[in-house]
């Protein structure tokens, strides 16, 4: 088999998800989020385009329910024995398959958790599956159930979030090399991303975002590529990705000079940035840590600049997002946890002036507080 942990380590993880169905008093969990099955069984495929479940059951007990490709991505990727096939037809209807597991599973008239905040199952397939397990047993969300566990990394797992980081590294090295007048936005992207395959990285879960000139101001990817002029903006964010975990990066390059107004704004970044760092240690308030970014944000007149939300966390995620629990957004209760790796995102755009600046890096969580993943420089890049 293909897999990136030993066994040991998911029948652990597994067993800290059985113990925690068990205290809420559930009979079974069903997934539909594609990260949940890599994290418990290595499971690791693009099919969740298609309906899939993975049945946990508070016995032990792990079925998968998917269609016929990925039977042998099932069988060479992850720790799962029992996988039943729907069959693509007319009318298809794989809810009998997974009603049949539950049925063996001994699940009629229990209560069952279900994983509702996952891009495999679309509103279309939540109704369907209602529906159909409506008389056969009951229903209730824990999305959370997973996703919490996840966030806190094992020793094996940060050894890989440091590959991530440090291919990140790399490939922001090379962007600053290029990033010069008249250089073509294709280019600095087709040179990052190869250096991620060269070194046996993966397709991040997110397109990398860049953007010149006023559209420096957009903070999603878009489609169209343009030339960088002799007095330019370029906004970058991407992340190094490794047996599908992620460590994020995010800066704003300038060709020609700074203005004073930028400066400031890069200035303000950089000392947010590191408030940031030194108020997310072991306990810390996760909403605590954004008041200290929108405090030094505003006292320096970006107020109105600043995003809602100064980060997120990371781990091993699948497209269409890499953004993971927890949020850095006002007022979130959820407390830092050594092991946990945090994506700190400074970002302001000036609409009114056209102006933007960003300065964004991924951070591990430790007994002694926050560490840099990063080696990357944080100065300005004006080329």
């Amino acid at each position: 088999m293909a897999l990136h942990f030993a066994e040991e380590e998911f029948s652990d993880r597994r067993r800290r998800v059985i113990a925690e169905l068990r205290r809420r008093g559930l009979a079974g969990l069903l997934i539909f989020r594609q990260d949940s099955m890599y994290y418990l069984t290595g499971y690791d495929t693009a099919g969740f385009v298609f309906f899939q479940c993975l049945f946990l059951g508070a016995d032990g007990r792990l079925t998968l329910v998917t269609r016929l490709p990925d039977l042998m991505q099932a069988r060479r990727t992850s720790v799962i024995e029992d996988i039943r096939i729907w069959v693509d037809r007319d009318q298809s209807n794989p809810l009998r398959t997974l009603e049949d597991v539950l049925q063996e599973a001994g699940c009629r008239n229990e209560t069952l958790g279900v994983e509702l905040d996952a891009w495999g199952l679309t509103g279309l397939w939540h109704e369907r599956l209602t529906t159909a397990l409506g008389g056969f047993c009951r229903l209730t969300d824990v999305s959370d159930l997973v996703a919490r566990q996840r966030a806190v990394k094992s020793p094996a797992e940060i050894a890989y979030v440091r590959k991530a980081s440090a291919l990140a590294d790399e490939a922001l090295e090379e962007a600053n090399r290029l990033a010069v007048p008249g250089a073509f936005e294709g280019d600095i992207l087709a040179a990052m991303q190869s250096l991620f395959f060269k070194a046996d990285g993966d397709h991040p879960a997110m397109e990398f975002i860049i953007a010149s000139g006023r559209d420096a101001l957009l903070c999603r990817y878009f489609s169209g590529r343009r030339h960088l002029e002799s007095e330019d903006q370029m906004t970058l964010e991407f992340a190094g990705s490794y047996k599908h975990y992620h460590a994020a990066l995010m800066r704003t390059m300038l060709t020609g000079r700074a203005s004073d107004h930028q400066r400031t704004m890069y200035r303000a970044c950089r000392e947010a940035l590191a408030a940031c760092e030194e108020t997310l240690v072991p306990g810390a308030e996760f909403g605590a840590v954004f008041d200290v970014h929108a405090k030094i944000m505003d006292e320096a007149g970006f107020g109105e600049c600043r995003l809602n939300a100064c980060g997120y966390g990371l781990g091993a995620s699948f497209p269409p997002s890499w953004v993971d629990w927890p949020m850095l957004h006002s007022g979130n209760p959820a407390l830092a946890e050594p092991g946990m790796t945090i994506f700190l995102d400074m970002f302001l755009m000036d609409a009114r002036r056209g102006l933007t600046m960003s300065l964004s890096e991924t951070v591990l969580v430790t007994e002694r507080g926050s560490e840099r993943l990063s080696a990357a420089s944080l100065d300005l890049v004006i080329n």
